[in-house]
């Protein structure tokens, strides 16, 4: 009987090596989540996604002009060179989110509403900017839109996380 005992006792893990195992599997994976750092990968993703939209309103822009002879789309002709409009289609308040922008909607009445460019099919929809600080909706997209008296077109992501900003001109 003596010997099955013995047997039996060699066998396992002690508790004191089962806690060691653990705490050293905690500590790696604490430093491996520090590592990856994931509010950066989510802020980063979100600039990305900021970065493909602003891109697309300015080349369906850009298409729609090249399709009409040269000539914008009425509400993009209709806006005042040098003034920042906020893309949506909201009437009103467009400026209300100016304290989470990186540029300044001029006028709360500043406001340019891009849906025909999706009837006309030059975009699938327009886009939102991902929520980050602010909490944009169609009416009030986060993104800009501002003309010059030269005909460059600038569309800007009104907040950029890890970009200094998110702006195309064309």
């Amino acid at each position: 009987m003596k010997q099955l005992q013995t047997k039996f006792k060699d066998a396992g893990f002690t508790l004191i090596e089962l806690l060691i195992v653990i705490a050293v599997i905690a500590i790696l994976a604490a430093v491996a989540f520090v590592a990856l750092d994931p509010l950066t990968r989510f802020q980063d993703s979100r600039d990305s996604a900021r970065w493909q939209d602003v891109t697309a309103i300015v080349d369906a822009i850009v298409v729609d002009q090249v399709d009409n002879g040269g000539n914008y789309i009425g509400v993009v002709t209709s806006t005042t060179a040098g003034e920042v409009y906020m893309i949506g289609t909201a009437t009103a308040g467009c400026d209300d989110q100016n304290s989470l922008c990186d540029v300044n909607v001029t006028d709360d009445n500043n406001c340019v509403d891009l849906t025909d460019l999706v009837y006309e099919g030059y975009l699938g929809e327009v886009p939102v900017s991902p929520n980050g600080t602010g909490t944009w909706t169609s009416a009030v997209t986060g993104y800009t839109l501002t003309t010059s008296s030269t005909g460059a077109i600038e569309i800007q992501s009104c907040e950029s996380e890890n970009s200094s900003s998110i702006r195309v001109v064309r």
